[in-house]
């Protein structure tokens, strides 16, 4: 079982343990048959090199879905991922590390509810954003256990 963060764990500016995910050609061929996107870009590499790009890079929404992972595993499970989105702004490939940060940018209670936003994004070796993108999360208060 996941750690679990709490409401007062919380505090705004804080940042996020990183999560490095290292994807492979494999998990690239995996993810299409999944999501159904088999646009040869994403497992051929002659194909790829024929459109002008360096090798194979990684689907969008398999991104999407790291960013998904980082949030839920930070939250714990007794967190609620109540939204998050992300901008394409860079091309990544298999074979070569990308990490997850983010950082809390506030911390507030709405209709009962305790919220965190977050900015979050994935980052290449160089450390250049490629996915930038945000969430938020609803998280459990200590004062409601027992």
């Amino acid at each position: 079982m996941a750690d679990q963060i709490y409401w007062e764990d919380v505090s705004e500016g804080m940042d996020m343990a990183p999560l490095v995910k290292n994807p492979t050609t494999q998990q690239l061929v995996k993810y299409a048959g999944a999501s159904g996107d088999y646009y040869q870009i994403h497992y051929d590499k002659d194909f790829a090199k024929g459109n002008g790009l360096d090798d194979v890079i990684l689907h969008g929404a398999l991104k999407n879905a790291y960013l998904g992972q980082y949030m839920t595993d930070w939250m714990g499970p007794l967190g609620t991922l109540a939204m998050l989105s992300c901008q394409y702004r860079g091309m990544d490939s298999p074979g070569q590390p990308i990490t997850a940060r983010g950082s809390v940018t506030r911390k507030y209670q709405e209709d009962g509810r305790n919220l965190v936003d977050c900015e979050i994004w994935l980052e290449n070796t160089e450390g250049q954003k490629t996915t930038p993108g945000a969430a938020t999360v609803e998280l459990p208060s200590r004062q409601g256990l027992g």
